[in-house]
């Protein structure tokens, strides 16, 4: 785990800006369509060397792969793994039921995407039989020789990176989001197939941190669901539920040093009213459950900012390391760098040790290829406003 020795880190939660050809291209593959892997590598590789120099001239300390060849930070997984098929029958966030003009909006800037915009806007598929992870890790070695590439390419930038980190998918937003098929022949509760799904993302988890990169565990679950599939449900049932998560995850991290692991969660990343997201003091004992060094929170939107005062009821515990959000996502408007500052001075003093917070951003910029909600050029002069808060609260925090 990296710690902010000498001054205030910077990172931030993972997917970055994909070019319109490489959207189109994952379009393409998502839709079934015959490409050619030489030239969708050739982009790749091409978009990951754009966006380590940017992630460096931007100041960024920690860097990540972007999730640049990923179709979305969780399904992903479904072309890794067998066992799914069909369209799972989700949910959605309580927003668009209570908030019809907002619903409206929404559906106006769909209809009005261009096809590259729209990338990620495919059926989501179901558990229909027993799920197995390629054992041959064809696209995760794929995907990480690609970013080892990038990284020696750009050598010159990249080897002023305090370290890398990549992000993978956790059993829990995938058994919620790639849902059981109730009539599955593998599993007959839903908890059966969260530790079965545990069991082969171990594979994931162990090959990131053995090529040398923090591993981070992407899960939204442990807040989003409780307005998704849990939204009719008592508080207590969703806890219960999210704590078996915790526990399928653990088991998935046997074999990999906390001090390797950051966990992210978030209410979910978009521009919407949020008027359901449970609230932080309902999940933190259950979030510091998880097996990781270090936690990753989304605390730099209007919804949630207030929820810092949380930890301290319940102090982080003394071998995690805190990744605040201090740079919301889901607007274009410009943090000026003094309110990052203030935002991580905060931080410190909540925390009670300046080496165990580091600058993060709220969320990924494009969790799913073609969602996007802020500009590819105000992306990066969000993430040069963060590194120069952090420089500002350093010399603070530090004289």
């Amino acid at each position: 785990m990296h710690y902010s020795t000498d001054r205030i880190l910077t990172t931030h939660v993972g997917s970055l800006p994909r070019s319109n050809e490489l959207l189109r291209m994952l379009g393409e593959i998502e839709a079934g369509n015959e490409l050619d892997r030489g030239e969708f590598r050739a982009e790749v590789l091409s978009g990951l060397q754009e966006i380590v120099r940017q992630q460096a001239a931007s100041g960024i300390d920690i860097a990540g792969d972007g999730e640049l060849p990923r179709i979305g930070f969780s399904f992903y997984a479904k072309d890794r793994m067998t066992g799914f098929g069909g369209q799972a029958q989700r949910g959605t966030v309580t927003d668009f039921a209570k908030f019809p003009d907002y619903a409206e909006l929404v559906a106006s800037r769909t209809a009005n995407a261009t096809a590259a915009e729209s990338a990620s806007v495919w059926a989501t598929p179901e558990c229909v039989d027993a799920v197995h992870y390629d054992d041959e890790l064809t696209q995760a070695k794929e995907e990480l020789d690609l970013f080892s590439q990038a990284l020696e390419a750009e050598s010159e930038v990249s080897n002023g990176f305090a370290g890398t980190f990549v992000s993978a998918v956790t059993p829990g937003i995938l058994a919620t989001t790639l849902l059981r098929n109730e009539k599955n022949p593998a599993y007959a509760t839903d908890e059966a197939y969260v530790f079965a799904l545990a069991a082969e993302l171990k594979k994931e988890y162990d090959y990131i941190v053995s090529r040398g990169h923090i591993l981070q565990l992407d899960a939204p679950d442990l807040a989003l669901e409780r307005q998704i599939m849990f939204v009719d449900q008592p508080l207590e049932v969703f806890q219960k539920r999210m704590e078996v998560h915790v526990e399928a995850l653990n088991q998935a991290l046997a074999d990999v040093p906390k001090d390797n692991v950051r966990m992210h969660v978030c209410w979910g990343n978009w521009d919407g009213p949020h008027c359901d997201d449970v609230d932080l003091k309902d999940i933190l004992s259950i979030i510091y459950q998880a097996n990781v060094g270090g936690l990753s929170l989304a605390c730099g939107n209007p919804r949630h900012a207030h929820e810092i005062e949380e930890f301290r009821k319940l102090p982080l515990p003394e071998d995690m390391v805190m990744f605040p959000g201090v740079i919301d996502v889901t607007t274009n408007m410009l943090e000026h760098p003094q309110v990052v500052a203030n935002r991580l001075i905060e931080w410190v003093g909540v925390i009670g040790d300046r080496e165990r917070v580091i600058a993060n951003t709220d969320c990924g910029f494009s969790t799913f290829a073609g969602y996007t909600m802020v500009a590819h050029d105000v992306v990066w002069a969000k993430m040069r406003a963060m590194a120069d808060g952090a420089a500002l609260a350093s010399q603070t925090l530090w004289n």
